[in-house]
């Protein structure tokens, strides 16, 4: 078999649609969507579809779709410029110990800048402690950010429950949601749910890398992160990436329009990696839960007595391409901190490997995976004793 690619998490591979669609758009939609004449308004009629299927997707109105760079980008801006924002009424910030970089980053950047934040556990799925939570909020919470899905391990944080606690202990915090995982591949609808923000990348979607989109509850105040010519209604200046945003629109409609088929098969690949390798390698464990509150495209496994990058390049060697956890932290210190958020011993830290999946996978790369796992783990382990 010539490659598996099971890093889906990371990024995905452009669904052949949209690269169409981008190349298209690259060679003749090359207007600036500001300027006045044709090509400028042809420009501006694209931006606008593209942000009609991302609020279609969200049950949002296309006001409030404002397009970024990413994730990233995304998630900076919701939580820094939220949070100066609303700095007269109060200091005090929520969110939890799994989330990803770029969101923990800016909180700890706010911390210096006199910020309180309480960074909520979770439990041994990686699952918000709800209790924790209700504890933590209070009338002067300002600002509260919870992933959807947890991108290591696939935990699906319960934003229903989340929505009641927040309703009861802190109606007037805004809460944002970085949906980078979860997005148009489950449901998300943040007005039945009372979420302000939302963070989206077009990459985890098979759409291109280096565009986003950030949702913004209509009336909601937010200070611009970029400043400069007053694009997307002056709330992110630069001009934009309008080929990028075509891509992203029709990656998130495709991506939801067979969510369901998609879910199914995911599901199944999913599992069926789980039972073979725990089944036929002896000493493996499932990190995160493997039931409905798991997403059906994340599986994160434990191999004790075997290094997780070890183990990736040993799965390289054969063509298949997984990771160690957040492909945004790989090079950092070792340990994930989302596995030492959910009390992993060492052993079982340092043995684990992400596998996340996209709907183009198939059975037959699932079942040559597992083949290489029962081959390479025990030889693995045997040389590291």
């Amino acid at each position: 078999m010539a490659e598996v690619y099971l890093d889906n998490s990371a990024t995905t591979c452009v669904h052949p649609q949209v690269a169409e669609a981008i190349m298209t758009a690259l060679r003749e939609n090359y207007g600036n969507p500001s300027s006045a004449h044709r090509r400028g308004q042809a420009a501006e009629q694209a931006v606008k579809k593209a942000r009609r299927q991302v609020a279609w997707i969200l049950r949002a109105e296309p006001g409030e779709i404002y397009f970024t760079s990413g994730g990233t980008e995304s998630n900076n801006w919701a939580l820094a410029g939220t949070a100066q924002a609303r700095v007269r009424q109060g200091k005090q910030l929520i969110t939890t110990q799994v989330e990803h970089p770029s969101v923990l980053e800016v909180f700890r950047r706010l911390e210096e800048q006199g910020f309180t934040v309480t960074y909520v556990p979770v439990d041994e799925y990686g699952l918000i402690d709800l209790e924790a939570l209700a504890a933590a909020l209070g009338p002067e919470t300002t600002l509260v950010s919870i992933m959807y899905v947890n991108n290591e391990v696939g935990s699906i944080m319960p934003l229903a429950d989340i929505a009641r606690l927040l309703k009861q202990k802190a109606p007037q915090a805004v809460w944002h949601v970085d949906a980078v995982q979860g997005f148009a591949k489950l449901p998300l609808f943040p007005h039945d749910l009372g979420i302000d923000l939302i963070s989206i990348s077009g990459h985890k979607i098979q759409g291109p890398k280096g565009v986003g989109a950030l949702f913004v509850r209509q009336g909601l105040r937010v200070k611009p992160l970029i400043l400069g010519g007053g694009q997307e209604n002056g709330y992110r200046s630069g001009t934009e990436n309008v080929p990028g945003i075509m891509g992203l629109g029709l990656a998130a409609e495709l991506m939801w329009e067979r969510r369901v088929e998609a879910g199914a098969h995911l599901a199944g690949l999913k599992e069926r990696l789980r039972q073979r390798v725990q089944a036929e390698i002896p000493a493996v464990y499932a990190n995160g839960p493997q039931d409905s509150r798991g997403a059906p495209h994340i599986l994160n496994l434990s191999f004790p007595g075997v290094k997780g990058e070890v183990l990736l390049h040993a799965l390289e060697d054969k063509g298949i391409y997984v990771s160690t956890g957040s492909a945004c932290s790989s090079h950092q210190a070792p340990g994930s901190h989302v596995l030492k958020a959910m009390g992993l011993v060492p052993q079982r830290l340092d043995g684990a490997v992400r596998f996340s999946f996209s709907p183009d996978n198939t059975r037959a790369e699932i079942d040559y995976t597992a083949d290489c796992l029962r081959e390479v783990v025990p030889e693995l382990r045997r040389l590291m004793q």
